[in-house]
């Protein structure tokens, strides 16, 4: 079962286990003009030392990629960075690493994780947006994102996703249909209304939908991908579009793996990432 999980995970999501395997994934990503988002793995950390630890991982991977030049950014996410042992401490950890960042000249992405979280780390983002170097990942699965976008400072910088926590039909859409509704919807708004943006899913509808909309309004527009998936087509896509690559790494694959396999949005990406892409089509 291991062989399994390490074959299916390891060689296709995950980078490996080091800064060092982030860097590389990164670089290959680069050479093909594809931007990188990296990403320490590592949610619902309780105890100080793992989060002392992931801060330093943080700041060395930013030393690595301002050392090395590399065309990449980092993504953080709440829970591991003191979310579960105190607000002060976590808003502490981000502004620290933002902060390190932004001498850096490197953009930091901040997850956004389960339905519990959106409050927190939205308020989070606003304490760190004045260091302009900070964006923050929006959910189409969830029912008040329109308004979360729409009470965001004017100069934030939104990462649009679909969402893979899952949700109740109370406070989201639990299927398809509607998330690639609400999706495409937010999307609208963000190329009527912002100027820098992302747009993160592997939807080949939804982006052709988006670069149509970008030959009208021309914004500056990053179309993001999971490392793993479709990354042929996002390898074809660079050659005209912005693109980036998430791509996660760290000791922590195998729990992240399990727990990724019990989410029913991230257990269909996983067999999508075991089928040639030319049987996608």
């Amino acid at each position: 079962m291991l062989d399994f999980i390490e074959k299916l995970f390891a060689g296709k999501w995950i980078a490996g286990a080091t800064i060092e395997d982030a860097v590389f994934a990164a670089r290959y990503f680069n050479n093909r003009n594809i931007s990188a988002i990296i990403n320490y793995l590592g949610e619902e950390i309780s105890e100080k030392d793992k989060v002392e630890k992931t801060k330093e991982v943080y700041k060395n991977l930013i030393d690595r990629i301002n050392t090395e030049n590399l065309n990449a950014v980092i993504s953080l996410k709440p829970t591991q960075l003191g979310s579960l042992i105190s607000k002060e401490y976590l808003k502490e950890n981000y502004l620290q690493i933002v902060n390190y960042a932004s001498k850096k000249n490197i953009f930091v992405w901040l997850d956004m994780e389960a339905p519990d979280n959106v409050d927190l780390t939205i308020d989070l983002y606003k304490s760190g947006i004045k260091f302009s170097n900070t964006g923050i990942c929006i959910q189409s699965n969830l029912k008040r994102s329109f308004n979360d976008i729409k009470k965001l400072p004017k100069n934030a910088i939104i990462r649009l996703v679909k969402g893979a926590y899952s949700v109740d039909n109370k406070i989201g859409y639990t299927n398809k249909e509607e998330v690639n509704k609400n999706f495409r919807f937010l999307m609208n708004y963000l190329f009527e209304n912002k100027n820098k943006f992302m747009i993160a899913t592997h939807d080949i509808k939804m982006i052709e939908h988006a670069r149509a909309l970008n030959k009208k309004y021309k914004r500056d527009v990053t179309y993001a991908f999971l490392r793993g998936i479709m990354n042929s087509y996002a390898e074809s896509l660079a050659k005209t579009e912005k693109v980036a690559v998430y791509i996660p790494f760290g000791e922590d694959w195998i729990a992240y793996s399990y727990r990724r396999m019990r989410e029913s949005g991230h257990v269909s990406l996983i067999f999508r990432s075991l089928i040639p892409e030319r049987f996608k089509k």
